[in-house]
């Protein structure tokens, strides 16, 4: 599963930040970011309750698998458009905006998959420890796929589309190849699906207060430090740098993300779990700030490496908590309103953020995100006490919560 999940991370990311690249060195605009940031999200919003209800009461590999088979279709139809604009000095960018759109659509269905499946493949208490691999591989993805995005980008955008789908390719063989340790939660036999049901992750979110709390707390924090979406602009217009270092400097969030995954696999967070969800989240603020008020690139590499480190602890403990305080019957339908609330606000926030660079400038937007996100946690820490005063994950226990 983690071998899967390495492959088609660093195809996603690498396409992720060509596709940015792509679109701003076409356009110009940052506006046009945005753009793409809701084309992504809008689908995953409208389908947040089906594709949990799907993880729910289907072989949750199978989604998985095609999902990303869906996702392959949208690397080739990059590499298809690339090779058919090559030449042309003003190429349509709709195309672009409509993969988006298809893309989203599968990411609605896969996140909520495979984020349920870790529980099943984890043994007795493992799961933190997988977790922890988990964002370790992920952010391993995020070093590699950005960093090669700048090479691949530079000879040719269609090279790296079609590296992309190489990768997809392995991580649909590899997701397939999955063996469960322990079977899912028997289904009720006579629950149909209607949108009562489908609403069920939603309603246990709001009767669970620590799981309220620890996915709204990140959804402000991706909402407000969507700036980093940003970077193509940043690169270019505020540090002065090319290809190459732009994606380096994509890159620089997995190193700092990794380095941290790879320390919290080896000595995970055993006390104050709840304080530090909340002190990592306005370490990134603080990151953010820096990034949008410095013109040099290597304070904004140092800036992107600590904020992309204090993210990957926000993540650690946020993953692992959303699995531990819900049953299993309930996981795919709660995973995929955590995927709205957290994942996809990554494309919202990028929207919004490419709408404000676009009437403030990028420096006031990135610096206005950051002091926005210490804002909440300041917030947050005096309205959850809750959330502030977990101390062991081995004190979240499913059977607390409301059924």
């Amino acid at each position: 599963m983690l071998t899967s999940s390495f492959a088609f991370n660093v195809g996603v990311m690498l396409q992720a930040a060509t596709l940015g690249k792509h679109i701003y060195d076409i356009t110009g605009r940052s506006l046009d970011i945005g753009w793409l940031g809701l084309a992504e999200f809008g689908p995953i919003a409208l389908l947040v309750f089906v594709s949990g209800s799907v993880a729910d009461r289907y072989n949750r590999k199978y989604v998985a698998a095609i999902s990303l088979a869906g996702e392959l279709m949208c690397a080739l139809v990059l590499v298809g458009y690339s090779l058919a604009i090559r030449g042309d000095a003003h190429p349509a960018v709709w195309p672009f905006f409509a993969v988006g759109v298809v893309f989203g659509s599968c990411r609605a269905f896969l996140s909520p998959a495979t984020r349920s499946i870790y529980p099943m493949i984890a043994p007795d208490g493992g799961l933190p420890p997988i977790v922890a691999m988990s964002s370790a591989v992920w952010t391993s993805a995020m070093i590699l796929g950005p960093a090669a995005s700048g090479f691949l980008y530079s000879a040719d955008p269609w090279i790296a589309y079609a590296t992309t789908s190489v990768l997809i390719v392995i991580g649909i063989v590899g997701i397939l190849r999955v063996k469960y340790l322990r079977e899912p939660a028997p289904r009720d036999p006579d629950e149909k699906v209607s949108l009562h049901s489908a609403m069920e992750g939603l309603r246990f979110i709001r009767r669970t207060p620590i799981l309220l709390a620890a996915i709204s707390l990140d959804l402000f924090a991706v909402l407000f430090g969507g700036a980093v979406a940003l970077l193509p602009v940043i690169a270019e217009e505020q540090l002065h740098v090319g290809d190459v270092k732009y994606g380096w400097l994509r890159a620089a969030g997995g190193i700092g993300a990794a380095t941290m995954a790879a320390f919290l696999a080896m000595r995970p967070l055993r006390r104050n779990v709840g304080r530090s969800l909340l002190i990592a989240v306005g370490v990134f603020g603080l990151g953010t700030i820096v990034l949008g008020d410095t013109h040099s690139y290597t304070v904004a590499f140092i800036a992107m490496v600590v904020l992309s480190a204090a993210d990957m602890v926000s993540v650690f403990v946020r993953g692992s908590i959303v699995p531990l305080v819900t049953p299993d019957e309930k996981r795919g339908r709660v995973s995929a309103v955590e995927n709205v609330f957290i994942g996809a606000t990554n494309e919202l926030g990028a929207f919004e953020s490419g709408i404000a660079a676009q009437a403030f400038g990028t420096p006031a937007t990135v610096i206005g995100g950051g002091i926005a996100t210490v804002a909440i946690v300041g917030v947050w820490w005096l309205g959850f006490p809750a959330l502030r005063n977990i101390d062991q994950f081995s004190d979240l226990d499913t059977s607390e919560n409301p059924a």
